[in-house]
């Protein structure tokens, strides 16, 4: 059973749409005994992360989902906002500690000649040599495309296994450590790719 948590942070009809679309089964909730019966996790997310780790904390999921059964033996999506979350801090609202799933921090695009627009909106290329390695990314070709719509994006501190995605400049818009996942895209919006990426990851035996 997936479970999508449920913590007032948008877009969670498009994930369940998408899940059906697949023939998924699944469980919206932010129950604690769901989330520990669970075989897959996914944390969506749409707006601020201040509010994100406030949601969580006072949901007390925070601790839920550190605990070691859940975070080293369930596979685990972070989307959009939700794969933010998974990194140690971001700079959207001051200084916000995340979970700390992954070594590194969320920043605000920042551009040279302020030609482009924020947030990213609208369908942009991944690529990246780790995409061979990420076991979701199975019949996903680099330089497909998926939807974005954001205006930060992560930093990576350690060496784990991403992809980037051009806008002004490279930045990581996936992520991989171990049984961790984080798209900065949404799956559930990007059509056929984003619906295989999803399949991939139901499907997947820790």
């Amino acid at each position: 059973m997936i479970v999508v948590i449920d913590y007032n942070m948008g877009n969670l009809c498009s994930v369940e749409k998408a899940l059906l679309k697949i023939n998924a089964e699944y469980k919206i909730s932010n129950k604690k005994e769901d989330i520990e019966a669970a075989t897959h996790i996914i944390l969506p997310g749409v707006g601020f992360f201040k509010e994100g780790m406030k949601n969580l904390n006072e949901l007390n999921l925070i601790d839920i989902l550190k605990q070691e059964g859940i975070v080293k033996k369930k596979p685990l999506l972070g989307i959009c906002l939700g794969m933010q979350l998974l990194f140690k801090a971001s700079e959207e609202g001051g200084n916000v500690k995340g979970l700390g799933f992954i070594d590194g921090d969320v920043k605000k695009f920042r551009f040279k000649d302020n030609k482009l627009k924020i947030p990213h909106v609208g369908w942009n290329e991944i690529f990246g040599k780790d995409m061979a390695n990420i076991r979701i990314m199975e019949n996903i070709k680099e330089h497909s495309n998926f939807y974005f719509v954001h205006s930060y994006h992560a930093v990576l501190n350690e060496k784990i296994n991403c992809c980037y995605t051009d806008y002004g400049y490279d930045f990581v818009s996936f992520v991989n450590k171990d049984n961790i996942y984080g798209a900065q895209f949404h799956p559930e919006k990007s059509q056929k790719k984003g619906l295989e990426l999803l399949k991939n990851f139901v499907e997947l035996k820790v």
